[in-house]
């Protein structure tokens, strides 16, 4: 299923219910399956239930937070961009794989800093700078 969100006077869509819960929403976030019909976040059971998750990557154990795991990638794999593809960026784990081929793999410091600032950087933060962001390769 689609959704549609409006935030901050305009709308965003169509995403998956988990990539809504990337944004700054609360339970009372216009939402619509059509891009028509909108209604509180709060009227949308299934909704409900991932925002009062979010913030927790599925499958990764309890309490791992999606900052600390692309944070871990970062540093251990941030060469292959897989951070990137756990919070939806697909374009910048492709530009980071071709910038690890093209560096020779040179470009793993860059990721390495990267990791260590998001281990240090709050879950808020995080989600300002990765997830929410416009740009399609954000970087620090």
């Amino acid at each position: 299923m689609q959704y549609y969100l409006t935030i901050n006077g305009r709308t965003v869509g169509p995403m998956s219910a988990q990539q809504l819960m990337y944004y700054d929403i609360d339970s009372n976030t216009p939402v619509s399956r059509d891009g028509s019909d909108w209604a509180p976040l709060f009227t949308y059971p299934e909704l409900m239930e991932l925002y009062n998750r979010r913030g927790r990557v599925s499958g990764a154990g309890d309490g791992v937070s999606q900052r600390v795991l692309c944070g871990l990638l970062a540093i251990f794999l941030g060469y292959l961009g897989i951070q990137y593809f756990v919070i939806g960026k697909t374009a910048a784990g492709i530009y980071t794989i071709l910038l690890s081929l093209i560096t020779c793999g040179g470009w793993s410091i860059i990721t390495l800093i990267q990791g260590i600032l998001m281990l240090c950087m709050s879950d808020a933060e995080f989600n300002r700078k990765y997830v929410q962001t416009t740009s399609s390769f954000p970087i620090f």
